[in-house]
């Protein structure tokens, strides 16, 4: 009776172990950042979500210049932009962190007209910073614009 009984604790310890390590689809908790290795017109795009309970619950996305200026700050850059886009950084960078954490990164993300260049940026670095969160990786991982 004592060896049916090790055994089956066993077994449900062994099952308990199995699953609890291997369900690498689940987002860890923590905080994960991917950022572009390059800059594009001076700026360098990055996201930066919060993982809680294995789900989303912030997501900041935006470009800084070379001395951590926030793209999205930019007053005169969003005129200029406003302007020939109809769009400026501090609109569609909310717009697509927005899509990414009311989809929990399921789904596409819908761009919008006059940042379509952005939104394939932004679809890397989500790609990527989804992907670091499964892993559990907090360390700051680069994306080249030349991957895809």
């Amino acid at each position: 009776m004592k060896r049916i009984l090790a055994f089956i604790l066993t077994l449900l310890m062994m099952v308990l172990l199995l699953t609890a390590c291997g369900d690498q689809t689940q987002l860890q908790d923590g905080y994960y950042t991917a950022q572009m290795s390059e800059y594009s017109h001076g700026w360098r795009e990055y996201i930066t979500i919060l993982v809680k309970g294995g789900s989303i619950v912030s997501v900041e996305y935006n470009a800084e210049n070379a001395s951590g200026f926030i793209k999205s700050w930019d007053n005169a850059y969003m005129q200029t932009m406003l302007h020939s886009n109809g769009t400026y950084p501090n609109e569609y960078t909310r717009y697509y962190a927005n899509q990414l954490l009311t989809g929990q990164g399921e789904g596409g993300i819908d761009a919008i007209s006059g940042a379509t260049s952005s939104h394939g940026t932004f679809q890397m670095l989500a790609r990527a910073v989804l992907e670091q969160s499964r892993k559990g990786d907090s360390g700051i991982i680069y994306v080249s614009a030349t991957s895809s």
